[in-house]
């Protein structure tokens, strides 16, 4: 099973966008996304991309579930 993570984005170059969640900064490629998102906005990132856009009430509903996640004991 594979999961997306949402992230904000901090910083662009090109094609590339630094992005974050829970201090932890990733690089990943934007080619997927359209239309670009912009330093601030949140991505969904899997295997290296952002897949697409979300609005930040999404993204921060999905960071909360996140958080739930890995607070459990499996």
């Amino acid at each position: 099973m594979c999961l997306a993570v949402p992230m904000e984005v901090k910083k662009i170059t090109d094609n590339w966008a630094v992005v974050e969640y829970e201090g932890t900064r990733r690089e990943v490629r934007l080619d997927l996304v359209d239309p670009k998102p912009e330093v601030g906005d949140y991505v969904i990132i899997h295997a290296g991309f952002a897949l697409h856009r979300i609005d930040e009430e999404e993204a921060k509903e999905n960071l909360k579930y996140w958080k739930e996640i890995l607070n459990k004991d499996i």
